[in-house]
Formats: structure tokens, C-alpha cells, sequence
């Protein structure tokens, strides 16, 4: 004869308590598959986008004729006048599958029809009439200049941006040409008064960078790229995109080798340190495919284009200001461009 089966009692736990504790442990289910899907959703993160980025290229692209382009704007940020300007206008473009980059500079003082000013105040306009405008309508304005599709972007605020450049140990700049910048506008200066000094000269300091290859920190490069006022042809518009496409090629080689990625501590602090100073429109999918190209690219050559060839000053009363417009139209740019391309 079977014993019989005993129920065993524990004190204080009675059917509607277990009913409760299911119902909490489903709700509590739910909750995180809810938060995971949220997640996914907002990210592009999905499982099959981790296999992608380990196994494989990673996630599908925007892309036109097998070629995706980046903008990159670049701000000085902070609080002082004209924080949200865009001093650095670069589109990036590359082909994944055939491993190769170029890098086309837009002159901060083209002039623009639609805004009726120059293009480097786009961002600044656009978040002024929507919150994340900004990123938009840069994007649409310089489609319109280079002839070329923007599939994302990326703002970087180079007032945070220094901290990226320090922890990777700084970078080497050779510099092509020695030049003085007597006119540097000291931080936290802007507005002083200058104890009456009719020239502000308090407000400006001297910098100097001399030719040949110069291992920059953060504070360094900025300068570097921030200089207007050097006499000669290193104060104009055009020798300022090219250093600010060298300091970022430089940066973008050091971020490239492995050994910057060997420390774990140093890899939070860099991914932390891009975080704060970078907003994008690019899920962390993407972005993480993105980074991924460029490793596996490893030092190949970013070809360089600039159509500053194809623009000229018109005089001062035509616009008001300094400003630069098309010899000929912005179709020639295109066309340049793409053959450049090609």
C-alpha cells in the first residue's frame, strides 16, 4: 500500500500569496521584455545585430551606389557668442565593401540662398526653430552642396572633444607651414572690458605652430584647428579645413590601432569622453558598424577634396560681409566632385 503524499505547509504562504508572486513574477517578465524591445527599438541593438557586428560587417547601411556619407559638423561649444556655429563641415564618404574613405570640405563661409547667410549657421537655425532641427536641416543644405545623399550625421563639440584626443595620448600633426595667429581669443575673455583699451587687446593671445611634425594634446589640436588670423594664405577659410580634416584623419588613426583599445579603463574613458561630446542621428547598430569599417580599413588613405577652387569672394556690399559663392554653379561642384569620386 502507497504511503500517501503529504502537503507540506510552510506558515504564511497560502494559495492567493503564491497567486501574487506569479502574477509579480509575470508582470516583472513582461516589464523587462517590454524594456528590451524599447531598447532595441531605440538603439538598433538586436541580438542579430550583435551576431552581424561580431561575425560579420555588421548592420545594413544607408547607402547609395554602394557608398554611405557622413556629415560632420563640428561646434565650438560652451557659452560664449556663436557657441553653435559650425566651424568644421566635413562630409565622410566610403564604400565598405571596397574599403575605401574620402573626406570632402565644405568652406564654413559658403554663402547660402535658403538661409540667407552662411552655411555654418545652419545647425544654429535649425535648433532654434525645433529642438534636434539642427542636425536635420544641416544635413538637407549640404546634400545640396556636394551633390551627394546625406545618410547620417554627426555633431561634435569640440569643447568636449579635447578629453577624446588626451586619452588617446595626443596626436601627431605635421604641419606644412609655420604661421602665427596673433589674434587667439582667450577663453573667458570675450566680453572683458580691457580696462578701457579701445583694441580689446586682453581679449587675444599669440600662437605660434612651427613646420614640421608637432605632437599635439587636446588643448593643442583645438587651437590648432580654431586659428583665423595668421597672416598669409594660413588665416584663410580653406587652410582651416585642412587642418581640421588633418587633426581628425590623425585622431581617427589612433582611435584605428588596436593597441589605443588594449585597456579596458582606457576604452570606457574614450567611449564615455565621444559620448559626451558627440549627438548623432545614428543608432548604436549603425554606429558600431560604422567604427568597425573604419578599424578593419586599418591606415588606408582618406582621400582628401576640396573644391575651393571653384569659389571666389565677391565684394563686400554684395552680402554684406565675408563670403565665398560658386565661380559658376553649384552643378560644377557636383560634377567635380563626383570625378574626384571616380
Amino acid at each position: 500500500m502507497q504511503p500517501k503524499m503529504k502537503r507540506i505547509m510552510i506558515p504564511g504562504i497560502t494559495k492567493g500569496t503564491v497567486i501574487i508572486v506569479l502574477f509579480m513574477l509575470i508582470l516583472g517578465v513582461a516589464k523587462m521584455i517590454f524594456l528590451a524591445q524599447s531598447f532595441m527599438v531605440a538603439t538598433g541593438l538586436t541580438p542579430m545585430t550583435a551576431y552581424k557586428l561580431i561575425f560579420n560587417t555588421g548592420v545594413d547601411l544607408k547607402s547609395q551606389d554602394g557608398r554611405t556619407n557622413i556629415l560632420l559638423l563640428g561646434i565650438g561649444g560652451g557659452s560664449h557668442e556663436g557657441a553653435d556655429l559650425t566651424d568644421t563641415i566635413l562630409v565622410l564618404t566610403f564604400d565598405i565593401h571596397k574599403q575605401k574613405t574620402a573626406m570632402i570640405s565644405v568652406p564654413r563661409d559658403l554663402w547660402n540662398d535658403t538661409l540667407k547667410d552662411k552655411i555654418n549657421s545652419a545647425y544654429h537655425y535649425g535648433e532654434v526653430k525645433k529642438e534636434g532641427g539642427g542636425l536635420t536641416l544641416a544635413k538637407v543644405l549640404v546634400k545640396d552642396v556636394v551633390g551627394l545623399p546625406i545618410h547620417y550625421v554627426l555633431l561634435i563639440d569640440f569643447s568636449g572633444f579635447e578629453s577624446t584626443i588626451d586619452i588617446v595620448g595626443g596626436i601627431d600633426i605635421t604641419i606644412p607651414k609655420t604661421f602665427t595667429d596673433s589674434e587667439f581669443p582667450i577663453a573667458g575673455k570675450e566680453n572683458d572690458l580691457c580696462d578701457g583699451d579701445r583694441t580689446f587687446a586682453c581679449r587675444y593671445e599669440a600662437v605660434t605652430f612651427i613646420q614640421g611634425i608637432q605632437h599635439m594634446n587636446g588643448e593643442r589640436s583645438l587651437t590648432y584647428v580654431r586659428s583665423r588670423h595668421a597672416e598669409g594664405d594660413e588665416g584663410s577659410d580653406f587652410a582651416r579645413g585642412r587642418r581640421q580634416q588633418d587633426v581628425l584623419m590623425a585622431l581617427l588613426g589612433k582611435i584605428k590601432n588596436p593597441s589605443t583599445w588594449v585597456s579596458l579603463s582606457r576604452a570606457r574613458s574614450l567611449i564615455e569622453a565621444f559620448d559626451r561630446a558627440t549627438t548623432t542621428d545614428m543608432r548604436i547598430g549603425e554606429l558600431a558598424t560604422v567604427g568597425k569599417a573604419m578599424i578593419k580599413m586599418g591606415t588606408n588613405e582618406s582621400k582628401r577634396i576640396s573644391f575651393v577652387d571653384l569659389l571666389y569672394e565677391p565684394p563686400l556690399w554684395m552680402y554684406g560681409r565675408y563670403t565665398l559663392v560658386p565661380k559658376d554653379s553649384f552643378s560644377a561642384i557636383h560634377e567635380y566632385i563626383q570625378t574626384q569620386l571616380e
